[in-house]
């Protein structure tokens, strides 16, 4: 099933977050302090960090955030939110939090978890603040498009949601495959591409870290036809696959699999599948091969893949998009002077390869790093965007 949001208030001014940390966390950490409140004045907005001592005062100060609005909470061991607020009694007052462990720790699946940053050491404070302010201030409407909760959809329209049809961009965030990293990477440009009229839809998958591979790649090919279910005013002849990272090899993977009609029985109406107008990818790991064998991220290729390219040549030859040229649809490369020069190097040669295969492809580089390219406050973003205006038309 899935829901459209009504029409997006006006962000309100300012706004208070609250952090409680429980008993041993951040304990002591200057650290933490200056992290949140960096995060919060790039939003322009205050709070603090409460540190609490006993369990019993991690449960007061919890109770007394919740009564103020969402607070981030550090709980002080993996115990799932929801067991925790049943043993305090709590869950009618405490009904949805942000939950940052900055340590490893497993997936929290309780309904009172609305987002979980975790195992990003003490920058997931940054995150848990930027998840929090997004949502305060642009709330997404959430579709499952399978039984598992990371197999979902977060769509966001522009504030006048009447005006439609609307043309959709997909994003499909990247993180090198791993289930640390999760869909709010994309939420500041969902915003964005929201306020400037798209419907912005944001992809959660399952990552082959804690799946496997093919998982992975039914799950994006998945989204991109639940698009079609979507409640909402779209416009499916002008869909925009964004993909950052490695979540620019899955849009560029999938394009050519629609391509190639390989991924039309995971349509409603494998007739008539949706297929993107334009594929962007936005500092894609866009080789394979070349990343596994430089061992970019303590290869993180083979731990996704399952192995080598010597030892699963033809799941590399599906899944890498240098070998699925040419791609046969229209194609952006963006990519930044600053970033991984192993990765830089790899959307030049694809670029460069896919023009030598009569592709139509755009290439767009700029200063900046790996992640200007999804920060909406860029020239390479602002770029990003002239670009798929004039290839795809409003």
């Amino acid at each position: 099933m899935s829901t459209a949001p009504a029409a997006a208030p006006a962000a309100p001014a300012g706004g208070h977050l609250t952090a409680v940390a429980g008993p041993g966390v951040l304990t002591g950490s200057q650290t933490a302090d200056e992290l949140l409140q960096r995060a919060l004045a790039a939003h322009g907005c205050t709070g603090e960090l409460v540190r609490t001592r006993t369990a019993a005062d991690f449960e007061r100060a919890v109770r007394a955030a919740a009564a103020e609005g969402e607070p981030l909470v550090l709980p002080a061991d993996a115990t799932p939110f929801d067991d925790v607020l049943g043993a305090w009694d709590a869950r009618a007052a405490v009904r949805s939090v942000v939950r940052v462990d900055v340590d490893a720790r497993p997936h929290d699946p309780s309904a009172a978890v609305r987002r979980h940053v975790r195992s990003r050491g003490l920058g997931g404070l940054r995150f848990g603040v930027d998840a929090w302010h997004h949502h305060r201030t642009r709330p997404a409407a959430t579709s499952a498009y399978g039984p598992h909760p990371d197999q979902r959809l977060e769509l966001r329209l522009p504030r006048d949601a009447g005006s439609g049809p609307f043309p959709v961009a997909v994003l499909v965030h990247g993180g090198y495959w791993r289930s640390r990293w999760a869909s709010d990477l994309m939420d500041a440009v969902a915003v964005d591409l929201a306020d400037r009229g798209w419907a912005a839809v944001n992809v959660e998958y399952r990552r082959p870290d804690e799946h496997d591979w093919e998982a992975t790649t039914a799950d994006v090919a998945a989204a991109l036809q639940a698009v079609a279910g979507l409640e909402a005013p779209l416009d499916l002849g002008r869909v925009v696959l964004l993909g950052h990272s490695a979540g620019g090899q899955l849009v560029v993977r999938l394009a050519a699999d629609l391509a190639a009609g390989l991924a039309a029985d995971l349509a409603a109406s494998p007739a008539a599948p949706v297929r993107p107008a334009l594929t962007v990818s936005l500092a894609g790991c866009l080789d394979l091969e070349s990343i596994h064998d430089r061992h970019l991220s303590e290869g993180a290729v083979a731990l996704a893949l399952g192995g080598s390219p010597a030892q699963l040549p033809q799941v590399y030859a599906a899944s890498s998009p240098l070998r699925r040229l040419p791609l046969g649809s229209p194609l952006a490369v963006v990519c930044c002077r600053g970033d991984d020069p192993d990765l830089l190097d790899a959307s030049r040669r694809y670029a460069a390869a896919a023009r030598a295969a009569g592709d139509d492809v755009a290439v767009l580089e700029e200063d900046g790093d790996h992640f200007s390219v999804v920060d909406p406050r860029t020239r390479v973003w602002q770029r990003t965007l002239d670009l798929v205006a004039a290839r795809v038309p409003r």
